[in-house]
């Protein structure tokens, strides 16, 4: 079972790519990376203070432009409300990581059933199915669970889809965080160190850390 956003799809990158020509007409001399990184935290941040309200789920798209639009304010850059939805659209035409399907391919090969379990919302996963080009088993959305990871709520449900016990599920991201939510349900986790980043000192280590896909396929299959 995968995240999607930043271990399936390359998430700085795709972003980058899409707001650099829409920052250079807008005038804005700063790094694109840069802003991507801010609109990323505020809305990791934002998520997680919905998650810990608890007072009903608020999408994931308007969580991403309720972060768009606060990192342009704070940039200084006028923006429309089109603007915004398109930038936060963006998400959805993602790529992968170039070692990933050729990795997930092995995996399915070896006999392993490929699931996702994303905070996107459901339209916004499917929608980013034909540029993953590659069919999982299961595409779940945190909107089954009615909140963002990583409330065990989402992983209990997840587990719940695909019919298996938490400890039969290997949960792989490219996140610290998410690895803790499924270690700390019972799941076994990979942790995909993309950014040579220590994990943290956290009770709920992964239970295989791995450079990419490709190490993660060799150790699987």
């Amino acid at each position: 079972m995968f995240d999607q956003y930043g271990t399936i799809v390359d998430m700085q990158k795709g972003l980058t790519e899409s707001v650099t020509p829409f920052l250079k007409n807008k005038g804005w001399s700063g790094e694109p990376n840069s802003l991507v990184t801010w609109w990323r935290r505020t809305h990791f941040e934002n998520s997680m203070i919905d998650a810990l309200c608890d007072r009903g789920h608020t999408s994931y798209r308007e969580i991403g432009q309720r972060a768009v639009s606060h990192v342009m304010d704070r940039c200084g850059i006028a923006h429309t409300r089109d603007e915004v939805r398109w930038l936060v659209a963006e998400i959805e035409k993602l790529k992968p990581f170039p070692d990933v399907v050729a990795a997930l391919e092995r995996l399915r090969a070896a006999g392993y059933k490929l699931a996702i379990l994303s905070n996107g919302d459901r339209d916004m996963l499917e929608a980013a199915g034909p540029h993953i080009d590659f069919r999982f088993d299961h595409v779940i959305s945190v909107q089954e669970a009615g909140t963002f990871k990583p409330h065990w709520r989402t992983y209990a449900k997840a587990a719940e889809i695909v019919g298996e016990g938490p400890s039969s599920i290997l949960f792989v991201a490219n996140h610290a965080f998410d690895c803790i939510g499924a270690k700390s349900f019972g799941m076994r986790t990979a942790f995909i160190d993309r950014r040579k980043r220590p994990f943290g000192h956290t009770p709920h280590q992964p239970d295989l850390v791995v450079a990419d896909f490709s190490a993660l396929a060799a150790a699987l299959a």
